[in-house]
């Protein structure tokens, strides 16, 4: 066991010089690199630096803004009794009857869609069938129909 000490030193010294001349190659790989490609380098930064400012306005733009206390959409007043009875006889369903009493606040179509959380064809196709329920051939005449007949307040 006499020669065990000096052959873990020569392990030891050939490891470390192996590790410096690993370094040296990957420090000089790493010049060979930054000067031949520099170019596409800065390009790769400039590229990155563009895409997260650009993700980062399109996050700012497209943020929805919490509902303020008068965006939040008041129940319509609920029927009188009469009312319901007369809107069972004319077949009125509870949608149209929705769809009547926000066409009495005067809102418009897509108005009313964005209340009523449809779409402003399914507000069109349910104001139709209230017309022709009621006889009427306008939103105005539809509300005075409605009020006549306690449809609304």
């Amino acid at each position: 066991m006499p020669y065990a000490l000096p052959v873990k030193r020569i392990v030891l010294v050939y490891g470390l010089c192996g590790g410096v001349v690993i370094a040296a190659l990957k420090v000089a790989e790493y010049r060979f690199v930054v000067v031949e490609h520099s170019v596409e380098i800065y390009g790769g930064v400039i590229a990155f630096v563009f895409a997260a400012v650009g993700i980062r306005l399109g996050m700012m733009l497209s943020r929805t803004r919490p509902a303020a206390v008068s965006d939040v959409v008041a129940l319509p007043p609920p029927l009188a009794p009469s009312g319901e009875a007369r809107a069972s006889q004319l077949g009125l369903t509870p949608r149209e009857l929705e769809i009547l009493q926000q066409i009495a606040t005067g809102k418009s179509t897509r108005e009313i869609a964005e209340a009523l959380f449809v779409s402003e064809n399914t507000v069109k196709t349910h104001a139709s069938r209230l017309f022709d329920k009621l006889q009427v051939r306008r939103r105005t005449q539809a509300v005075h129909v409605g009020r006549r007949l306690g449809l609304i307040a």
